[in-house]
């Protein structure tokens, strides 16, 4: 009974965001949590690879932040089932959500490998992390832009297209690097970590385009 209270006051609350012309606040406050846990990540993997924090420690670490960031990802889903007005279109936040969460397990994956393969000098990653973190604030902002100022999503999101671009920029560079000296075991290491970094460029160029289309059509 009190489950079915619960959704009848989340109806009603709804139903009066209709009438007044608000939109539904639980959709973006979804969003900004996958990004602050997704930017957690992001943190932790740029301490990981400047030695603050151990590899292990930081592989364990990450299996907590990727968790809330699945739950962020699942209130987002539950609460599109009942919304009654969205940002933008339904189809396009659930795109927007899938790419942040790509991100997000990308960051994981080089967090896992870097433990695994125990590469010696990680600090050159730096750059490219610091592009993830700035194409993540990007984000972060076109979300909250939504509702207060949607004439400037568009240039939120062409911000953390450009991130995103960097970043595959740098991987280019680091892969003719890696491939004009002697291709070591280490090398091959070296190649697979800086490859997940480039896929999580990918992954914020895909989250821009999502929120962009979306802001487009409105």
């Amino acid at each position: 009974m009190l489950l079915e209270g619960g959704r009848a006051v989340k109806r009603l609350r709804r139903i009066r965001d209709l009438m007044t012309g608000r939109m539904d606040s639980a959709l973006t406050e979804a969003l900004l949590g996958q990004l602050q846990a997704t930017k957690e990540g992001a943190w932790l993997a740029m301490a990981m690879i400047g030695g603050e924090v151990g590899r292990t420690g930081a592989h364990e670490q990450m299996r907590s932040i990727e968790h809330l960031g699945d739950e962020e990802r699942a209130r987002l889903i539950d609460e599109l089932k009942t919304a009654l007005i969205t940002p933008i279109d339904r189809e396009d936040l659930f795109r927007l959500s899938r790419s942040i969460d790509d991100v997000l397990d990308s960051l994981r994956d080089f967090v896992r490998e870097s433990h695994l393969y125990r590469v010696p000098d990680q600090i050159r990653f730096t750059p490219l992390l610091d592009q993830v973190i700035v194409g993540i604030d990007a984000l972060e902002n076109a979300v909250r832009d939504l509702a207060s100022r949607p004439s400037v999503v568009v240039q939120d999101a062409l911000e953390a297209k450009k991130a995103g671009g960097a970043i595959r920029r740098m991987y280019q560079y680091e892969i003719s690097r890696i491939f004009s000296g002697e291709l070591t075991p280490d090398a091959m290491k070296e190649r697979e970590l800086v490859r997940r970094l480039e896929i999580v460029g990918v992954a914020i160029g895909d989250a821009a385009d999502a929120i962009a289309d979306g802001a487009m059509k409105r």
